[in-house]
This record gives C-alpha cells, sequence and structure tokens, in this order.
C-alpha cells in the first residue's frame, strides 16, 4: 500500500469517518449516543472488538479461505467469527472482570450487528493491507467511531436542554443532528490521501 501509517489514521478518524463518511455503525450511532458515558463505554467496546476481529479474520483469510481457494466464503467466515468472537469475550468478561461486564456488558451483544466491524474485516481485505496496516486501520476506525458518537452524543445531551420543537424531538432531531455532523466532518476531505 502506498500510504503511509499517519494518513492512515488521519484519513479513517476523520476524512473516511466510518459513521459519517461510510455510514457503516448507524445503530448503535442512533441508540447509544443518548450520553456521553454510554458512548465512551460503546467505543471502548467496539475498539476491543474491532481490533480483535480485525487480527482473527485477517489470519482466517489469508491462511486459511486463500490458500484453500475458498475467498466466497468470506463475508459468512467474518460473520461467525464476529459472532464468535463476541460471546468469547462476554463470557471471558463475566468470569474474570465482572466489574467490567457490567459496564461493557450491555453493549457486547450491540457490536455483533454493528457493521462497522464487519466492514473493517472486508475493507481490509479490498485494500490490500498487511497486517499492521490492518491493525492500524482498524484501531483508527474505532477511535473515528467513538468521536463521532462522543460528539453527537453531547449535541443530543444539549438538546434535551434546548427548546426543541415538539415535532422534532427525539428521532427527528437527532437525524437532521447527525447530517449536519457528517456535513461537518465533510470538511476534513483532502487533508489526507485516502487509502
Amino acid at each position: 500500500m502506498g500510504i503511509s501509517i499517519f494518513a492512515l489514521i488521519i484519513g479513517a478518524i476523520f476524512v473516511n469517518n466510518v459513521v459519517l463518511a461510510q455510514f457503516l455503525g448507524i445503530c448503535p450511532f442512533l441508540g447509544v449516543s443518548k450520553d456521553v458515558k454510554s458512548s465512551v463505554g460503546m467505543g471502548g467496546a467496539v475498539l476491543f472488538v474491532m481490533l480483535l476481529a480485525t487480527l482473527v479474520t485477517y489470519l482466517i483469510y489469508n491462511y486459511v479461505l486463500v490458500p484453500f481457494n475458498l475467498g466466497y466464503l468470506q463475508t459468512i467466515a467474518y460473520i461467525l467469527v464476529i459472532a464468535g468472537l463476541v460471546q468469547m469475550v462476554e463470557i471471558i468478561l463475566k468470569k474474570i472482570a465482572p466489574a467490567l461486564y457490567q459496564t461493557l456488558g450491555v453493549f457486547l451483544p450491540l457490536i455483533t450487528t454493528n457493521c462497522a466491524v464487519l466492514g473493517v474485516a472486508i475493507l481490509v481485505v479490498q485494500k490490500n493491507m498487511n497486517l499492521l496496516e490492518s491493525m492500524v486501520y482498524a484501531a483508527s476506525i474505532a477511535v473515528g467511531f467513538t468521536l463521532a458518537l462522543v460528539i453527537f452524543a453531547g449535541l443530543r445531551e444539549h438538546m434535551e436542554l434546548t427548546g426543541v420543537p415538539k415535532g422534532m424531538k427525539g428521532v427527528p432531531i437527532a437525524l437532521v443532528t447527525a447530517g449536519i455532523l457528517a456535513m461537518a466532518f465533510m470538511g476534513f476531505n483532502g487533508l489526507v490521501p485516502l487509502p
């Protein structure tokens, strides 16, 4: 790949934000973003699962699917791996760190259906990234997801304190705000070359 690690990080977080530019992970973006604390918890859980899922799916693709000419099973294999990893992480956290499980436990099942995790696993293959680039890209995408989630949660918390017209309360004002936030992130286009 002909792009530097720095450009990859900045591009994934700001320019090509997974939620605001690629529109992946919209369900947790709208559902969990009611308060900043929940958003930070969800972001941490997504970071952990995205890194783990990217590592495992990268290894499965390059050392199982490609050598045995099973590339057409990529999406099904990735979905199974992500669901299995989320369940495994949930079980391990419940046994080893019950306090952390209580904090993240509610977010872990949501990650199974978060298409951003699957999207990153597929994108690293499509962009022909090596293992280091894949892990940096996955971490950067998760940071960008968390950044968008926390900013949006802060805006939603602020809107609860302001006089939003009755017909716009709830989902309508959230969608309008998300659209304006996406347009604000468009200002980063051209900052670095995209991979």
